[in-house]
């Protein structure tokens, strides 16, 4: 469908409805988590998009799983997070993970880097038609920390946008982002706790030093206190994943962590920020 202005107005749907697109399971809670929990805790319908099953993931376990009973166990763990944070759906697009850059993964036919574009793009933007949300999140345009899946759906999504006509749009667009000021602070600490921000996790293939050089204007920040605990538990069922941000929050002290994770940050991509402009404290501010 084009873009044209000429379409009839649709009918306002009943509820508020917030749709995050993200490429794996994990990434809802370890992210937005805590913002996700809220809304849904205060009634709005929250519904989650993970394109992938998680199956090149590094696991924490003494023997892992790989492919597609890794996959099969990475379903799982999203779908109990899924029920704690409150979510009324999980809509997954059914591409296979694709590792981090460079590694054999990103080769494999089925992997979300191998996806058309054209099609990926079109499945968000049916999701949008069905499902009618005023808000929508994504990953930003680095991806996080780089990862290419991360950033296969911001464009996804982007693109999506692009097709839908100007009624079917949601009123909102956000990217996450990460806190700037905890994770400056976390890339001074971590040398003194004997960690290098430039090599993190199991596979030592995330620099944080580049999420900062990638950082984006927080327009929005949430205060997810209320739904702090909620976080923790649904960011517990993926026990297989535990070895990402965990190890490294892990190391800090407890009061740190909570009042790291007290607020969660996003860019508001749509409408676009006015210079000025003070910072949002709702999503839905203005629907």
């Amino acid at each position: 469908m084009t873009g044209s202005d000429n379409l009839p107005t649709r009918t306002p749907p009943m509820t508020h409805t917030l749709l995050a697109v993200f490429a794996h399971p994990d990434d809802e809670s370890f992210g937005p988590g805590g913002t996700l929990a809220r809304y849904a805790a205060a009634g709005v319908s929250v519904h989650l998009v993970c394109a992938t099953r998680g199956e090149a993931g590094g696991s924490d376990q003494s023997n892992p799983e790989t492919g597609a009973d890794l996959g099969d166990r990475r379903e799982e763990e999203l779908r109990c997070a899924a029920k704690i944070l409150g979510l009324a759906e999980v809509h997954l697009l059914g591409y296979r993970d694709s590792g981090m850059a460079g590694s054999a993964d990103n080769q494999h036919p089925q992997a979300l880097v191998q996806a058309d574009p054209d099609v990926l793009a079109q499945q968000v933007a049916d999701l949008i038609r069905d499902l009618r949300p005023q808000v929508v999140l994504t990953s930003d345009p680095y991806g996080g920390y780089g990862h290419p899946d991360h950033i296969a759906v911001h464009r996804a999504t982007l693109a999506a946008w692009e097709r839908l006509a100007v009624q079917e749009r949601p009123q909102k667009l956000y990217f996450t982002t990460f806190p700037h000021t905890a994770l400056r602070w976390l890339v001074r600490l971590m040398p003194l706790l004997g960690q290098d921000p430039s090599a993190v996790g199991q596979n030592h293939d995330i620099d944080l030093r580049a999420v900062l050089a990638h950082e984006m204007p927080i327009t929005t920040r949430i205060d997810v206190r209320a739904t702090y605990d909620a976080k923790q538990q649904a960011s517990a069922c993926h026990a297989s994943q535990l070895a990402g941000p965990g190890a490294i929050l892990g190391r800090l002290p407890g009061w740190l962590v909570r009042r790291a994770q007290a607020t969660e940050t996003f860019h508001r991509v749509w409408p676009a920020f006015r210079p000025g402009e003070p910072i949002e404290r709702d999503l839905f501010a203005g629907v």
